[in-house]
């Protein structure tokens, strides 16, 4: 199994900062390893408080999920076969995500991660996500 290094995570970090200056959407970013821990973050100038604590869920649910945040989106609205997903892994004092902004991280078909965003709006942060894993993976084929 391959492990996602410090030195990927803060390339994947770099990235995204990048891509969201681009987009002039101060955010902040989560990188996280196969296991679910923090590797990489930061917060950008103007950054919401609350974003901190959103980017890193939201990580921690495309790794726990192996999904992008946004596939799963329209699974869990109200009606829907995964109605209530947001909610079921608080049991172990995490939520999950349920909206655009994480995205795994895969190098050779394999999963070493994940990046998450929040500070925009859901496209925003999941493109800003998928900016910083494409630094490592590189682009899809």
């Amino acid at each position: 199994m391959q492990e996602l290094t410090m030195e990927q995570a803060q390339a994947a970090l770099k990235a995204s900062v990048s891509k969201a200056n681009e987009m002039g959407s101060p955010s902040s970013v989560a990188v996280i390893d196969a296991g679910r821990e923090l590797v990489a973050f930061g917060r950008m100038d103007g950054a919401l408080l609350a974003s901190v604590a959103i980017a890193q869920a939201k990580a921690y649910t495309a790794r726990s999920l192996n999904s992008a945040t946004k596939d799963v989106s329209s699974l869990a609205e109200p009606g829907a076969p995964l109605f209530g997903l947001h909610t079921a892994h608080l049991a172990v004092g995490r939520a999950l995500v349920t909206f655009g902004g994480g995205v795994p991280i895969t190098v050779d078909g394999e999963i070493v991660g994940a990046v998450g965003v929040a500070g925009g709006s859901p496209d925003q942060d999941h493109e800003i996500a998928a900016a910083g894993a494409a630094a490592i993976a590189g682009p899809p084929a």
